[in-house]
């Protein structure tokens, strides 16, 4: 299964193939494809070519807004769980109106009731309220990125659907601390 060789004019070597032996023509792969770019409008050329310079620079579409998107679902559920800082601030609270309990000599249960554990419910419903609020800003700001950002370039939708998700859980947990921060949610019970 030799191969004959034969110089050409130019004096370049050309190689015959039998007739059993298989070869690939790339010049049809290439005019194919040169074809199927010629058909594309300008529009579709230049997102191609954006994404072609943004994988070639090495740089990650949409990481910022999708951090920012999975920031805002998670200070949602903190909103709705409660936080450390929530946490110590209620404790805090309610030391504090033990001690003013304690110090005078006239206080009642009602008093007692409203400094040791209604000011405590308070400090927990305003720091959920923060982390609430917090998770709403970031939610709104991450949805609204792409209209001041670069407007061409389409929001992936994990990120839609997660900063979604984060607004929702910001305005529950916004709701259920302003109920609870006005006792019309779990108020403190009457001493009479």
């Amino acid at each position: 299964m030799g191969t004959s060789k034969t110089v050409d004019e130019a004096g370049t070597e050309a190689t015959e193939v039998k007739p059993d032996e298989k070869t690939v023509d790339t010049t049809a792969t290439d005019a194919t494809e040169a074809d199927e770019t010629a058909g594309a409008t300008p529009e579709e050329a230049t997102a191609e070519a954006d994404l072609a310079e943004a994988g070639a620079d090495g740089e990650p579409s949409g990481v910022g807004q999708g951090a920012g998107a999975v920031v805002s679902a998670a200070l949602g559920v903190v909103s709705l769980t409660g936080s450390w800082v929530g946490t110590v601030a209620s404790a805090r609270q309610s030391l504090i109106g033990q001690l003013h309990a304690q110090s005078s000599q006239n206080s009642s249960v009602s008093k007692l009731l409203d400094e040791g554990y209604g000011n405590a419910w308070q400090a927990t419903a305003m720091w959920g309220g923060i982390f609430a609020l917090l998770a709403l800003i970031v939610g709104v700001v991450v949805l609204a990125r792409p209209a001041f950002g670069a407007p061409g370039k389409p929001q992936a939708v994990w990120i839609k659907s997660v900063a979604w998700g984060g607004v929702a859980l910001g305005v529950i947990g916004l709701l259920l601390a302003v109920l609870k921060y006005t006792d019309i949610l779990l108020g403190l019970p009457s001493a009479g």
